[in-house]
């Protein structure tokens, strides 16, 4: 996903000071914090950013006339900005913040289900293709549509690796295919799909596709007019930003085709007691009082990113990647799910003999933080013939030195359980 430019090293150890929650401890141990995939630590930037907000410009959004309102909207706006450029949407009026990557999933659902008549509407009998590597946020709002609407589901397999078969993917396009809602990169097995040819397919087939960036967005370069999806997730708090803050980006006809999801202030242009109108994109989307702080938090996450250089910052996590891959091979006990080439610093594993949740209670008191569980993607889970994994996930601030306590953590946690 780099560009191919020059990539400057990363500062990281500077770059931690940035993190004040990296500062404290864990039972008396360092803190390595391997948990970015479910949710990232706040640099300062994002933090100050939030803080000047409330303390100098906060008012709502929009509607107002004076000097507060006038700088918070100008703020909201720029964030808005912010993110198009970070992604290279075509305008800022392409992006609709949600309160999270599942708000912008279930936005989408519905406003494709309740519109009956209009582009891009999907009832019975129309196929939507997802892939059993998919998050729940992107398996359930589905559903609903098949259980209100009788939808049908038809699911493309993976690899072992988590690899798209592009053939297979080809084969479940029908003259009733009407969308392709499929992840970016996966949050279990950090494969990254072939999106600008999955995208091309499917639009060869007259459907339209939307992509779960909501891991992709935050280990590299995602350009949506060069994928050219019709949709597209990310959520901030993944992104270093806050939680409570996510974007949908759609391509503008896309949008202006689709009837509001939630009905209040802003997103209307008329109101009687007789009718109702509709704002345009993106305001049609974000009824009543916007996230305006988190989008403000947000704005400043993807700014900090950009500072940092996001070529750079994959290139780190890379290397983080290739250091603990190589190290967990070594360790006989301990098996990996997913080696896809070009794959993400997310890493499933499971210690021999040892269930996911004991294996990630044990690092802990090491100071070592690692998810367990199916992270919310049970077909992925049943598709690998387990019920759980322990998940380490890398960022920017996360060294070679942490790989080493994840290392040491597994070798005791292996001695204490065998």
């Amino acid at each position: 996903m780099s560009d191919g430019s020059f990539i400057n090293e990363l500062d990281v150890v500077a770059l931690r000071e940035e993190f004040p929650i990296l500062e404290r401890d864990a039972y008396g141990k360092p803190l390595v914090y391997l948990d970015s995939a479910a949710s990232a630590q706040k640099p300062r930037a994002v933090i100050d950013a939030m803080r000047h907000a409330m303390e100098h410009s906060y008012a709502n959004v929009h509607r107002g006339l004076h000097l507060l309102s006038n700088e918070a909207t100008a703020a909201f706006e720029d964030a808005r900005k912010t993110v198009a450029k970070f992604i290279n949407a075509g305008s800022p009026n392409e992006i609709i913040f949600t309160s999270g990557g599942t708000d912008a999933f279930n936005l989408v659902s519905y406003a494709m289900g309740a519109n009956v008549d209009g582009s891009g509407a999907i009832g019975e009998g129309d196929e939507i293709i997802l892939s059993l590597a998919e998050h729940h946020s992107n398996i359930v709002p589905w559903h609903l549509l098949r259980e209100r609407k009788g939808v049908v589901l038809k699911w493309l397999d993976i690899s072992d690796d988590g690899e798209f078969d592009i053939e297979a993917y080809r084969a479940l396009f029908t003259a009733r295919t009407k969308l392709v809602a499929v992840t970016h990169m996966s949050n279990v097995l950090g494969a990254l799909t072939p999106a600008k040819q999955l995208a091309a397919i499917a639009h060869e087939y007259g459907a339209k596709i939307l992509f779960d960036g909501c891991q992709a967005g935050v280990h590299g370069r995602v350009d949506v007019r060069d994928i050219d999806c019709d949709l597209y997730v990310m959520t901030g708090h993944k992104l270093y930003g806050p939680t409570g803050i996510g974007v949908l980006y759609g391509k503008k006809s896309v949008l202006a085709a689709l009837p509001p999801f939630k009905g209040g202030g802003e997103m209307i242009d008329l109101v009687t007691t007789e009718t109702v109108t509709y704002n345009d994109p993106p305001h049609r989307f974000e009824a009543g009082t916007p996230p305006i702080l988190e989008a403000i938090g947000l704005g400043a996450a993807l700014q900090w990113m950009s500072a940092k250089g996001v070529d750079a910052i994959a290139a780190h996590e890379a290397r983080l990647k290739n250091h603990v891959l190589e190290e967990l091979t070594k360790l006989n006990f301990v098996r990996i799910y997913g080696r896809a080439p070009g794959k993400a610093p997310i890493i499933a594993f499971a210690v021999e003999g040892a269930h996911p949740h004991d294996v990630s209670a044990i690092l802990d008191r090491t100071g070592v933080a690692v998810r367990a569980g199916h992270h919310c993607a049970q077909p992925l889970m049943k598709r690998l013939a387990v019920t759980a994994t322990a998940r380490a996930s890398f960022a920017a601030y996360n060294t070679h030195e942490d790989v080493e306590a994840l290392i040491a953590g597994l070798k005791k946690t292996h001695e204490m359980l065998s």
